[in-house]
């Protein structure tokens, strides 16, 4: 488990080991150096971060809590798989949640909020660091819903963010999908300045499953 740099990243930025730990290890399902199905082994885990088995086992949780890892009774720890079709339920509940987040902020953005949020896509134009993208996405997604002022339904939607992120890496970079997303987005901010939320949700709804049907293609032909 090649995992040294992202440790050394993350050790004395973080409040507790567990917080260390599950970043860490996030981050490196999300960028592919741990890969679907690859075993967790605890004890290894708690060497890499001179760390007792605790906080290993808690970090391990909060992932399985994500839908990152999978805990097995006497089998230990894997990384999770995503199939086409969990994709594609993934998706749908979000575009729920998603779009009932945008039609409750939209008539509470305020100009400083879409300033900001269309400050972060200028950011993201020139980004191909799939870390920083992420980041950045998701900042402006947040920024757009935080709004709503519904806090449960934020952590929810950030759940389903992380459940994916993997694969948005893929379809974003590797499927070369960044500049389209972009486009998307920043329709998405025009609508939001119109006050439109027909038209806001309608974009929203269109950019997601857009995604949603070409990563569940790729999971689909490359799980043949």
């Amino acid at each position: 488990m090649e995992t040294k740099s992202l440790i050394d990243k993350k050790l004395g930025h973080r409040k507790n080991m567990p917080d260390i730990i599950a970043e860490a290890l996030r981050e490196a399902i999300f960028n592919g150096e741990l890969k679907g199905g690859q075993s967790l082994k605890q004890e290894e885990i708690a060497g890499m971060f001179s760390a007792s088995l605790i906080p290993v086992r808690e970090a391990l949780r909060r992932l399985e809590a994500q839908g990152l890892v999978k805990i097995f009774p006497n089998r230990g720890a894997i990384v999770s798989e995503l199939s086409a079709d969990e994709v594609r339920e993934l998706f749908e509940i979000r575009i729920l949640l998603e779009k009932g987040a945008l039609e409750f902020a939209i008539d509470n953005l305020t100009d400083e909020d879409l300033a900001y949020a269309e400050s972060l896509l200028k950011q993201m134009d020139s980004i191909t660091d799939g870390s920083t993208l992420s980041q950045l996405n998701w900042e402006f997604h947040f920024t757009l819903y935080k709004a709503s002022g519904r806090m449960r339904l934020m952590e929810l939607i950030e759940n389903m963010h992380l459940n994916v992120e993997r694969y948005m890496r893929i379809y974003l970079l590797d499927m070369h999908y960044h500049p389209t997303s972009q486009e998307e987005h920043y329709k998405l901010i025009k609508a939001c300045r119109a006050k439109d939320s027909k038209a806001a949700c309608s974009l929203l709804q269109q950019h997601m499953e857009k995604a949603c049907n070409l990563l569940a293609e790729f999971l689909s032909s490359n799980s043949n």
